[in-house]
Order: structure tokens, then sequence, then C-alpha cells
């Protein structure tokens, strides 16, 4: 499931979703997630490529981002790009680089999400990871519509389950269409065409993911969070460092 292929695109979300990864083997969220997939727009750009995906939203996109960007006076395409999911409102903001400052385009609402408040430890755990990630690559084939792959673990991940002992940290992350999610972030099929198309444009080097349990911008991170790890504190002082950018006095 590791290469970008098209039994990898066919069968992502169904096995990277469903399965362990994010959340076991449970019938009740594979029936659910598969209906979902199978309805609507799903699977409507089957052995697309990202450019083929491009010239089928792009314009779409463009119309509806453009006046937003104007009025955030933000250029387009913009120079990079940074999501910040906030798990506890379920939102997920969309903030732009131009002009030497970080200018907030608009909000989207998590539809789909699992798990509860805390970083991803191991596979099958339900969670959404916590931290910065990059995007591992783009897939226009994604049984969700769109999906976006994050680069879950990363080395923090990684050198901190070194330290706890843990192995079998689980992947397969994705931000994907539809509203059914075990472990990954689901924002709908619009929502998703929006995020896909900016990344293509902007290349996928100059998008940054900044998850979070909450926003430390409303309530700065506590010393100890109770039944987690003892590097979460760190990770979340960390994570509040980097909402600084982003102001809560956005337009």
């Amino acid at each position: 499931m590791k290469g970008i292929n098209l039994i990898h695109t066919m069968i992502e979300k169904t096995l990277g979703c469903l399965r362990g990864r994010c959340g076991g083997w449970s019938l009740i969220p594979l029936l659910l997630c598969g209906m979902t997939a199978g309805s609507g727009v799903a699977g409507e750009n089957r052995g697309a490529s990202v450019e083929q995906v491009l010239a089928r939203y792009q314009a779409k996109v463009e119309s509806r981002l453009r006046p937003r960007f104007r009025f955030a006076g933000a250029q387009w395409p913009p120079r990079a790009i940074t999501l910040l999911a906030l798990k506890d409102s379920r939102s997920l903001e969309l903030w732009v680089l131009s002009g030497g400052s970080w200018r907030h385009i608009r909000d989207y609402r998590i539809k789909g999400m699992s798990g509860h408040l805390g970083p991803k430890l191991r596979e099958g755990d339900q969670q959404v990871p916590e931290g910065r990630y990059k995007i591992e690559h783009l897939n226009p084939n994604s049984a969700f519509h769109l999906s976006i792959k994050l680069d879950y673990p990363n080395n923090f991940d990684r050198a901190m389950a070194a330290r706890d002992g843990r192995r079998n940290l689980g992947g397969d992350i994705f931000i994907h269409g539809n509203d059914v999610s075990r472990g990954c972030l689901a924002v709908g099929n619009n929502s998703v065409e929006e995020l896909f198309v900016l990344t293509a444009l902007v290349g996928r080097e100059q998008v940054d993911v900044l998850i979070s349990s909450r926003d430390f911008r409303l309530h700065p991170p506590g010393p100890t969070v109770y039944g987690l790890p003892g590097w979460v504190p760190q990770l979340n002082r960390e994570i509040a460092r980097e909402m600084e950018k982003f102001p809560l006095d956005k337009p």
C-alpha cells in the first residue's frame, strides 16, 4: 500500500482509513465508509492523473476561492500554504503566505474524524495524528473523491515511539473528501477539491499541515496531559508556538 499505483489508489481508503491504521476491521465503519465512497461523485476520477484533476476542477475552484483571496489581500496562487486543523472545534483553517505575511482565507468543517484529543500512538488506535506534517503525495484516484496524504509518522513521531518502546505506528493518514473517516480528516468533496487544487498549484513542498487537539491561541497548553505520554506537553508547546503565526483576529 506504499506505492503510488492503481491498486493502491483503488483500495487506499478502504485499507487506510478503515483498517487498523485508522480503526481496525469494524463492520459498521466499513459499511458506512463503503457506502459513502460508492455514492455521489466518489470514484469519478478513477484512472485520472493530477493534471487531469486540475483540468477538471481548477476553474471551479478558482471561481470559489479568488474572491476570498482578493478580500484577504492575498496573491493567487499563494507562495505557501498552512492548513491548521483543530480537533476540538472540528475545523480546518486555510492560511496562505502572501507579501511576507500569513493571510486567512477560509475555514473548512471537518465532517468526519475519529478518536479523542491526543496524538496517534499506534496502528489501530483510531487516532488522528497531532503535530506538524508535510504532504507526501496527492491521490487523484481516491475512493473518497480526492485525497491528500500526510507524512505521518514523521521524525518526531518516530523519535517518541523509540523513547516509549512503541512499534507499529500505523500510517496512510489522509485529508480526503466525503464525510466519513477513521483516523483521517474528511472535509467533504467541494472542500477537498479546493485543497487538492491549491496543493497542486503551489507544490506539495510548500504546504504545511498543523494538527492540534485544541486552539492554543485561546487556551495555552498545560504542563501535563492526564493519561497521555509525558512528551505530549512538549508537543503541545511546539504546536502553540507554530500557531502564533496565525492570529485570532483574522478577517
